[in-house]
């Protein structure tokens, strides 16, 4: 495992053409190629959102054999951000594919929390009306690093987080589609504070641009097991690249022991 390695996050703004959104990706994952990336990070949703919610693709399907090819014409790793996957005569899952440089698919993990909410500024989304929530936690132990999965409003969950950090998870993903309401409050205090509170990392690809059913936050980033935000996007599509340093994280859980501090004679968290 290498001590070192670097992401690239990219971030897109994603509309109802879903030929366009795929060149889109196509492009600026050889632009995260050309800065020597050894894993690149989608945003949630990345392949189409429009108006209405498409149907669910098969995984194995034309999305992810895409994202396949691609891994391997770059040897790289590839996150696949999320997209709608079938589920026979159920709502499809939002659902996140885990590609190694051979092209395989090594993880796949379903977004677990449902994002139901009626904000003050008028947005409304109910995703259990089009959505089927995932079942399990997943973590990915690779050649780079140890990676744990989540997807947007996971990201308010912070037990999701501590489980898979006691899973050995040392670089959290998490794609996301965030609403501006929300985004200028929660989304960097948030990310941050998972980052914390776990000593690892998380990388958070987003969605940036005026949707169909609300305007996206964007400000895609990656932050280091201290808080630290050491790669920021701006306010359009683009690649921002950070160096993963894995001996930060034990130097941080060294310093601040939380993680060992836990007090499970007092009270316990269990994957069930």
């Amino acid at each position: 495992m290498k001590n070192k390695f670097t992401l690239a996050a990219i971030q897109l703004n994603t509309q109802d053409d879903k030929e366009q959104n795929l060149k889109d990706m196509e492009r600026y994952i050889a632009q995260a190629a050309s800065k020597r990336a050894d894993i690149v990070a989608l945003p949630e949703m990345m392949n189409y959102i429009g108006k209405d919610y498409l149907e669910g693709e098969e995984i194995p399907g034309r999305t992810t054999n895409i994202l396949c090819k691609l891994a391997k014409k770059y040897n790289l790793w590839i996150h696949g951000g999320s997209i709608s996957e079938s589920n026979g005569e159920k709502l499809p899952f939002n659902t996140t594919v885990f590609i190694n440089p051979n092209g395989e698919i090594i993880a796949k993990y379903s977004k677990l929390h449902m994002f139901d909410v009626e904000l003050k500024d008028g947005t409304k989304v109910r995703e259990s009306d089009h959505f089927t929530p995932g079942e399990e936690i997943v973590t990915a132990q690779t050649d780079l690093a140890t990676f744990g999965f989540a997807i947007c409003y996971d990201m308010r969950f912070p037990e999701l987080f501590r489980i898979m950090a006691l899973q050995g998870a040392q670089v959290i993903i998490v794609p996301a589609n965030f609403t501006m309401h929300t985004g200028k409050d929660h989304w960097e205090p948030l990310l941050r504070a998972r980052a914390i509170e776990n000593a690892c990392y998380v990388v958070a690809p987003a969605q940036i641009g005026n949707k169909s059913r609300f305007a996206s936050y964007g400000k895609t980033m990656i932050i280091d097991p201290w808080g630290n935000i050491i790669a920021k996007a701006s306010d359009i599509p683009c690649v921002i690249t950070a160096e993963i340093d894995l001996s930060l994280i034990a130097s941080i859980r060294a310093q601040i022991p939380s993680i060992k501090s836990r007090r499970e004679d007092v009270y316990k968290l269990e994957r069930i």
